[in-house]
């Protein structure tokens, strides 16, 4: 790739010392050249220590009993990204980018990582699953999602979604991927029609903060515009959380 634009890594102002654990995990499709990564050409040295790239067949990948692409998650790539879902799918080999990284005070890490995934796309590379974010990115679109002049904003490394929540006429808003800051998922509950908008504005922010380093107490208040009484911060999850495969933070909207 001509004049590749580096990748940055900014400081997490807000973070302290703790024993919580970045997890990262990628999937990169294609055919790949025989050269070393050009990661060097995005910022990158190479993968961070603890995070290692393993090279798999994707014949033999596909009766691993934890294949992407089959199954329901693999018919919502197929729906969702269909030319990535048949490049990936086409794909002779498929290389897996994970790890576990100790909490730090910067994104160092990411850019290491996300250089040297951007290096794969240069040497054979066809499409980059995210499974902590549910989304499968062809080539180009992973360029445009990531490689931005300044570095891509925080909001494109987590997914915030809208759903219906128990009681009629109210929504969830609830992110995913939050593990690559070691940091809780955010989950905003009984949220009526009227202020989706605010809410979503609203988990924007809390996903900055706590990509910056913030962490919340069990109980702590948080003002909110436009809410009376402000918001109270409950933790939950872990890893075997069905939802979030992930701790969370969680406010609940006054009814």
């Amino acid at each position: 790739m001509a004049n590749p634009i580096t990748i940055p890594a900014w400081q997490r102002p807000h973070w302290q010392p703790s024993d919580e654990e970045i997890v990262l995990q990628f999937y990169v499709f294609g055919q790949f050249e025989a050269v070393r990564v050009p990661s060097a050409d995005y910022g990158s040295d190479g993968l961070p220590e603890g995070v290692e790239l393993t090279s798999h067949h994707h014949a033999a990948l596909r009766q691993w009993e934890g294949y992407p692409l089959k199954g329901q998650i693999g018919d919502m790539f197929k729906e969702d990204a269909p030319e990535a879902y048949q490049a990936a799918l086409g794909a002779p080999q498929v290389l897996v980018v994970r790890g576990r990284i100790k909490d730090v005070g910067d994104v160092g890490y990411l850019r290491d990582t996300l250089g040297v995934l951007a290096g794969l796309l240069d040497i054979g590379g066809v499409a980059i699953l995210d499974p902590q974010i549910l989304t499968l990115f062809d080539a180009a679109t992973w360029r445009r999602h990531y490689l931005v002049r300044d570095g891509a904003p925080i909001r494109n490394h987590v997914l915030i979604l809208r759903d219906a929540d128990e009681a009629e006429g109210r929504n969830w808003i609830h992110t995913r991927g939050m593990r690559k800051f070691g940091r809780p998922d955010v989950s905003i509950r009984n949220v009526p029609d009227r202020d989706t908008d605010r809410a979503g504005i609203l988990g924007e922010r809390l996903v900055e903060l706590l990509a910056l380093g913030s962490h919340f107490n069990d109980g702590q208040q948080l003002d909110a515009e436009g809410v009376l009484g402000g918001l109270t911060a409950k933790l939950g999850g872990g890893e075997a959380d069905p939802e979030f495969n992930n701790t969370y933070v969680e406010f609940r909207w006054p009814d």
